[in-house]
């Protein structure tokens, strides 16, 4: 279940996959997927399934039926590093599409920008638009409300017979909302909020807004 949002007047839909929905841009916003990370650790030895590799595209895919966005924007890290088996698997993607991408590269996206623009993705370093600061890493100002990614933020919950859930979530201060990683086996930073902060956990089918 989505849960929606205000932030100055504009509307956003945070989905339990992590993403998020910009009605009036028509944007949909996706951070940290960290393509090839699969292919990375099966590639040393580690026990991935393979069929984890297709996750992302099938997430992406379903975003893309729920919202029919014009543009999809990736605030970073959306490849984990050089190219591989994946870089396929994404370019087959990208030309079964007709939605607008557009990468604001982030630490991770060490692939050239030539390799994205042959695709006809438009990579940019940020983007301001409407008021809002869409970057990778997360860049707070006074005359911005930044939407970024990078940290990966999660959420420890806890219950009344000591039970302890690590989940992945948005988190929302005063001026900045940064995503959940949107990729598989990615990890979270656990984020202690402070008066004023929102916090959004997401389990994959909802998302649980945390007083």
């Amino acid at each position: 279940m989505n849960f929606n949002i205000k932030i100055h007047s504009q509307d956003f839909v945070l989905h339990p996959f992590g993403a998020v929905y910009w009605p009036e841009q028509e944007v949909l916003l996706v951070a940290d997927v960290h393509l090839g990370k699969v292919s990375h650790f099966r590639k040393h030895g580690s026990a991935v399934p393979l069929n984890a590799i297709s996750q992302n595209f099938l997430k992406l895919d379903q975003l893309r039926k729920e919202f029919d966005p014009e543009h999809i924007v990736f605030l970073g890290d959306l490849f984990h590093s050089s190219l591989n088996l994946e870089w396929n698997m994404f370019e087959e993607w990208i030309g079964s599409i007709d939605n607008q991408v557009y990468l604001i590269a982030g630490n991770h996206d060490i692939i050239s920008p030539l390799k994205y623009e042959e695709l006809g993705i438009k990579v940019f370093s940020e983007v301001k638009l409407e008021g809002f600061h869409l970057s990778h890493h997360p860049e707070p100002t006074e005359h911005y409300f930044n939407i970024c990614g990078h940290i990966h933020p999660g959420f420890k919950m806890r219950g009344h017979g000591r039970q302890l859930i690590k989940l992945s979530c948005f988190f929302q201060n005063k001026n900045q909302m940064i995503l959940p990683a949107f990729g598989e086996f990615t990890g979270n930073y656990f984020m202690r909020p402070e008066n004023g902060d929102r916090i959004f956990a997401i389990t994959g089918k909802e998302v649980i807004p945390i007083n």
